[in-house]
C-alpha cells in the first residue's frame, strides 16, 4: 500500500511538474511583494565581442550574485544590485581565462556591480537604467529587459520570476583598453543576461 502511494505520488509529480513550473503571472502589478533573491544555478551571464572580424566570440561569467526587494504597487522603484566576479570568466581555456580576467584587472578591482536606478515598461517589456561599476570606473548603462512571469517554479509553495536583459557597452569607456585588444577586437561588447529569482 505504502509503494502504491510513493509511486502514485511519483508520477502525479511528473506529470502536474511542467504545470507547476509554467509562469502564471505576467502582470509585474501582480507579483507578490517581498525580497527576491538570484537562483544561481539558473542564471548567466555572457559577453559577445567581435574577434578581427571573424566572429562575435562568447564568453561566460559565473560568479553571480544579486537580489530585490519588490513592492508590486510600486513596481517602477524596485533596486535590483547585481555583483559578478571578473576572476570568474568562463572560455573553456583555463589559461584564457587568466588572461582575459588579468585585462579586466581582477586582483585590483574584483568585483563587477550594477545598481539599478530607474525601471520602465509596459507588457513585460521595458528598460532598466543604472550604474555599472566595472574595473574602477563608474558610468550609467541601460537594459533591454524582458520579464518571462512569476509563479510556483519547481514547488507550489514557492515564488520565482524570471527575466532577461541586454545592453552594449563599450570597453574603453571602463579603461579597459590596450595595443592588444584595440588591434585584434572590437570596442562595443554585447552583454546578455539571464536569471531567475526566488522570493526568501
Amino acid at each position: 500500500m505504502t509503494r502504491t502511494i510513493a509511486v502514485a505520488l511519483v508520477v502525479s509529480a511528473v506529470l502536474c511538474g511542467p504545470a507547476l513550473a509554467n509562469p502564471s503571472i505576467q502582470d509585474p502589478a501582480k507579483v507578490p511583494a517581498g525580497t527576491y533573491v538570484l537562483d544561481k544555478r539558473h542564471a548567466s551571464l555572457t559577453a559577445k565581442i567581435v574577434h578581427m572580424g571573424f566572429s562575435h566570440y562568447t564568453l561566460r561569467l559565473n560568479g553571480l550574485d544579486g537580489g530585490f526587494t519588490y513592492d508590486p504597487a510600486n513596481w517602477q522603484a524596485t533596486k535590483v544590485t547585481f555583483t559578478v566576479d571578473p576572476k570568474s570568466v568562463d572560455t573553456n581555456d583555463p589559461s584564457f581565462n587568466k588572461q582575459i580576467a588579468g585585462y579586466f584587472d581582477a586582483d585590483k578591482y574584483p568585483t563587477i556591480s550594477f545598481v539599478s536606478t530607474s525601471l520602465q515598461g509596459q507588457d513585460g517589456k521595458g528598460t532598466m537604467t543604472g550604474d555599472l561599476t566595472f574595473h574602477g570606473v563608474t558610468k550609467p548603462v541601460t537594459l533591454d529587459v524582458t520579464f518571462a512571469g512569476a509563479g510556483h517554479g519547481v514547488t507550489p509553495l514557492g515564488t520565482r520570476l524570471g527575466f532577461s536583459g541586454t545592453t552594449q557597452i563599450k570597453r574603453s569607456d571602463f579603461g579597459v583598453n590596450n595595443v592588444f585588444l584595440n588591434q585584434f577586437t572590437a570596442d562595443e561588447v554585447d552583454v546578455i543576461f539571464e536569471g531567475e529569482f526566488e522570493k526568501k
